[in-house]
Order: C-alpha cells, then sequence, then structure tokens
C-alpha cells in the first residue's frame, strides 16, 4: 500500500476552515484543542491511516507550521486503516 501524502499548509487551513464553517482567512496560527482533534480526524479520514500520536508530537501541533511539521514526520510511518 502506498504512503499517505502529507497535507501542507494551504491543506491543513483548509481542514481548520471547516471545523465552524469558517473561511480559510479566519483560521489563526494557533490551534486549539478541540481544532486539533478535528484536525487529527480530518488527517485519518481523507488519508486512510491511524495516527498513534505521542504527547511531544501533539505538543508541538498548537500551531498550523507545527503540525504540518509534525504530520510530515509521523503520516509515513501510520498505521493503514
Amino acid at each position: 500500500m502506498s504512503q499517505p501524502v502529507a497535507p501542507d499548509r494551504a491543506n491543513v487551513i483548509e481542514m481548520l476552515a471547516t471545523f465552524g464553517q469558517r473561511s480559510p482567512d479566519e483560521v489563526a496560527e494557533e490551534i486549539g484543542s478541540l481544532e486539533l482533534v478535528w484536525l487529527i480526524t480530518k488527517v485519518e479520514q481523507q488519508c486512510g491511516v491511524t495516527l498513534d500520536l505521542s504527547d511531544d508530537t501533539l505538543a508541538q501541533m498548537t500551531t498550523v507550521s507545527g503540525a504540518v511539521s509534525a504530520l510530515r514526520e509521523v503520516l509515513p510511518d501510520a498505521e493503514h486503516s
């Protein structure tokens, strides 16, 4: 099975914008806890994987930039669902 492609910054912002039906321009750099759960769920659904994220990885994902970076690191090793 092929490896999932990590979303880029624009993709992450687009996914976060669907939380609360916002426009991408309304998405802040900082990611709140509910937004993070939403983002992880969206990534798992779109990539067909189950993410098992460490506390350090979750802590890194408190900003859009951090989330993009963390997803690039973890998706290649993610378990396909």
